[in-house]
């Protein structure tokens, strides 16, 4: 199957927006299919009595213009006229002054890239998804400095520790100094306050010398507010067929959608092919609906598998259904994983009784059982919460291929006051979810006991925009606020953005219990796995071939079954060394557990 079907490319599907040439210069090649005139406007630094000039392009057929320009140069500003209306390139990968500023040049030779269409990057060895070990960051309050460069001074530490892969939170240049990344507006362009396109490769090579893979959250579901305008100002990148929480849904099955699926497909070839890392975290695919004969994320990990047969494709779909990571001729995307929540719930409603919202469906120590063989709770069974069945079966899908977390940016920053796993519970969560058969992903700080809350934060330039976002949220957690009288951070304060921002001040036995856990992961057998449990006692055991993992998520001791072994790590001092055939038992102090090796059986 190929990427682009059968038939000649059309104009559109050449690489989009300023692009190198092989015989030197660029050309611009811009998609606007209701324009009657189409110039690029820049200025010609061999001519400087005439600084700004627009430069006319010429049709070349699908809705596509074509505008060679032999003295362009790496890093000028320039901006495209649509019938005498200026706008930014939606196709931009380099946004220097922010959303509202021109775009620039970007010479992928002169950043350390490589031009679209070249076949990409030279292959880069990366950890499978079954050896993997994700560590997900938000670049504005990973590090001091809150740029790319800051987080190359951690990347040692973070190999130390027993991480694979970082996942970065969006880049996309969004509205404004910091924010979450999800409203970004240019979808290729590394946002310029953290550096821009050049420092995001010079991260990525120095996460590859480190021995790590990157893995870069994408967002195709929506654009941030403010890009409405300039999207659909050169086509029909909108549809009002289908609807989104966050803004218009993007046309990918409608009239018109050949140029935006393609914007979409060669958003993935350059961070994958051009900029280089190792893989795409998917946002929201549930909310990307296509009715076409072969969906546009089907057809986006086939195009990031050509260039980077490595490279993990993952998605967050908010489905509960297989079909995302099943291969395509059995009716699948081929994604690489998907994030799944279930396992995040059943194991936080077991740890902290939470019970509100999705919490409802959760509490019971045999879901967590369910989850340890595959993390879908929900495969076809009742949701009170959804007041529906939902999900479906997955026992065909192998366990690599579900990502499971006990934190991470959406269930730590969209409580109220984002505030992280209470820290009695944090070493139990640790043991069930880095010990676990499927893929682990760790948050940011977790790994330290990081105090730092991380609520949601924006910094919208818009006024309308900034009290919209403002009243959003104390709407959303008014209920929050009458209950405990507690204010919810004003996501505009750049307050919320400042304490947000790693502390570095944490528990540094917790650190060495992951380090622990990280480093005895790969004993383990990843399957069969047999899970008993007492419902009423709260504990549960986990047997996997040599291992047995033992966890008490009661609020007292509990005396847990095990065969005679002996104890590898444990979350608390006190725990037994070994369990023996005269006593086969281990007491667990509450919120607590264990990893045992059995002893081998004496014929």
């Amino acid at each position: 199957m190929t990427g682009r079907g059968a038939g000649p490319r059309l104009p559109f599907e050449e690489p989009l927006g300023v692009q190198p040439r092989p015989e030197g210069g660029f050309v611009a090649r811009i998609w606007a299919p209701d324009a009657e005139r189409v110039a690029v406007v820049v200025g010609d630094p061999d001519h400087p009595e005439d600084p700004v000039r627009p430069l006319l392009a010429e049709r070349a057929g699908n809705g596509t213009w074509t505008c060679p320009i032999s003295w362009l140069r790496h890093g000028q500003e320039y901006r495209i006229e649509l019938d005498g209306t200026e706008w930014a390139d939606p196709w931009s990968r380099w946004q220097p002054s922010g959303t509202t500023g021109p775009s620039a040049v970007v010479d992928p030779a002169a950043i350390g890239a490589v031009p679209p269409g070249s076949g990409g990057r030279p292959a880069r060895p990366v950890r499978p998804l079954a050896d993997a070990v994700i560590y997900e960051l938000h670049v504005g309050a990973f590090s001091a400095t809150g740029d790319f460069s800051g987080v190359i001074e951690h990347l040692g530490r973070l190999f130390d520790l027993g991480v694979t892969h970082i996942e970065l939170m969006p880049v996309a240049q969004f509205p404004g100094r910091h924010g979450w990344g999800y409203d970004g507006i240019f979808w290729s362009a590394a946002h310029a306050a953290y550096g821009g396109p050049g420092r995001l490769v010079q991260l990525v090579d120095a996460a590859h010398e480190a021995g790590l893979g990157v893995i870069l959250d994408v967002v195709y579901n929506h654009v941030g507010p403010t890009g409405d305008e300039v999207y659909a100002a050169f086509g029909p990148f909108f549809t009002d067929r289908h609807t989104t929480p966050w803004g218009r849904a993007i046309n990918v099955d409608g009239p018109g959608s050949g140029a935006v699926r393609e914007t979409i497909l060669q958003n993935g070839e350059w961070w994958v092919g051009s900029v280089g890392v190792d893989g795409l975290r998917v946002d929201a695919c549930h909310a990307i609906v296509d009715q076409s004969a072969r969906h546009v994320l089907a057809e986006l990990a086939e195009r990031v598998h050509q260039l980077h047969p490595g490279a993990a494709v993952i998605a967050e779909s908010g489905l509960n259904d297989p079909r995302v990571v099943r291969p395509e001729h059995r009716g699948g995307w081929g994604f690489d994983a998907d994030w799944s929540d279930d396992f995040h719930h059943a194991l936080r409603a077991l740890l902290t009784d939470d019970r509100q919202g999705w919490y409802a469906d959760f509490g019971h120590v045999s879901q967590l059982a369910k989850a340890f063989g595959r993390p879908l709770v929900h495969d076809g069974t009742w949701s009170e919460y959804r007041q529906r069945r939902f999900g479906a079966p997955a026992d065909d899908v192998a366990p690599e291929h579900f990502v499971v977390f006990s934190q991470n940016h959406d269930q730590v920053g969209n409580r109220p006051l984002g505030d992280r796993m209470p820290p009695v519970a944090r070493p139990l969560a640790a043991l069930c979810t880095l010990l676990s058969p499927f893929t682990p992903l760790i948050f940011m700080g977790e790994e330290t006991g990081e105090d730092a809350p991380f609520p949601f934060f924006s910094d919208h330039q818009d006024p309308f925009l900034a009290d919209a976002t403002r009243e959003g949220r104390r709407r959303e957690f008014a209920d929050f606020t009458a209950a405990t009288g507690e204010a919810i951070p004003d996501p505009q304060d750049p307050q919320t953005f400042d304490g947000s921002k790693l502390r570095r001040n944490g528990c540094g036995t917790l650190t060495e219990l992951y380090r622990h856990l990280l480093a005895v992961r790969p004993r383990l057998d990843r399957e069969p796995i047999t899970a008993t449990f007492d419902q009423s006692a709260g504990w549960l055991r986990v047997d996997r071939g040599t291992s047995v993992l033992v966890a008490n998520f009661g609020r007292s001791p509990a005396s847990v079954p095990c065969p005679p072994g002996h104890t590898e790590v444990a979350t608390h001092v006190g725990v037994a060394d070994t369990v023996t055939a005269e006593d086969p038992h281990l007491v667990l102090p509450a919120l607590g557990g264990a990893l045992l090796w059995k002893d081998p059986i004496v014929s």
